[in-house]
């Protein structure tokens, strides 16, 4: 191989090299802000996800700083985590995620929102292995209650499949979200796990080699869901 051919082979490898770094540690901050927006609400007793929800929960999904954008019908997009309750009561690796949909519920004048979503039947968690579904539209969604011993007052709390949180200014609270899209975000969860990794294979611990930072979140979760039971 002649050099110029040799010094191209080179730097094409030294850019595809710099990409992956580059995606792993964007996949990684998601995951540590993920973290923190789980650590600074759960910390907060009067205003957490209500223990029993943790318990009864089939999966969790976290999207800090959910961006809104747009002056009259605008929209929202952010990128999280999400993971599935196995059949052992403990919590799967994350999944990467995307969220996207209009402003409808968004807290008015706020630009950036951390969200969580909980799943409460297994029809919701089969949605978003399979790719992509819509709150209120292929799961009824509804604004989650807070607190210790929160429960939820309503028939349409009562029903629905998801409980859905919003946080911004500091405060806490159940939020209506319907119309917004959950979908899997493949690359990054290919960054992370590797090539051709499904969701199902990550939910259902067919990976390796999970970064710790990815690894935390799951484990924090576990914290959580465990002092729930106490």
């Amino acid at each position: 191989m002649s050099r110029p051919c040799l010094r191209v082979l080179l730097l094409l490898c030294s850019l595809l090299l710099s990409a992956t770094v580059l995606a792993g540690e964007t996949e990684s901050k998601r995951a540590r802000e993920a973290t923190r927006v789980l650590d600074e609400i759960m910390q907060a007793p009067d205003r957490r996800v209500p223990t029993g929800l943790l318990r009864e929960a089939h999966a969790i999904a976290v999207i800090p700083d959910v961006i809104k954008a747009g002056l009259v019908i605008g929209g929202r997009r952010g990128h999280g985590l999400i993971v599935v309750k196995g059949s052992d009561g403990t919590w799967s690796n994350p999944a990467f995620i995307t969220m996207t949909g209009g402003s409808l519920g968004f807290q008015a004048g706020v630009q950036s929102t951390d969200v969580i979503l909980v799943f409460r039947s297994q029809r919701g968690v089969d949605s978003i292995v399979h790719g992509k579904f819509t709150l209120g539209a292929d799961a009824s969604a509804a604004a989650g209650p807070v607190g210790r011993s929160a429960q939820a007052s309503t028939d349409a709390q009562l029903k629905a499949e998801i409980y859905s949180y919003s946080r911004a200014r500091g405060l806490f609270a159940g939020v209506a979200l319907d119309g917004s899209v959950l979908s899997i975000d493949h690359d990054s969860n290919q960054a992370v796990y590797g090539e051709g990794v499904t969701p199902r294979r990550i939910f259902e611990g067919g990976v390796g080699n999970v970064p710790e930072v990815v690894v935390d979140f799951r484990d924090r979760l576990e914290e959580y869901t465990a002092q729930s039971a106490e």
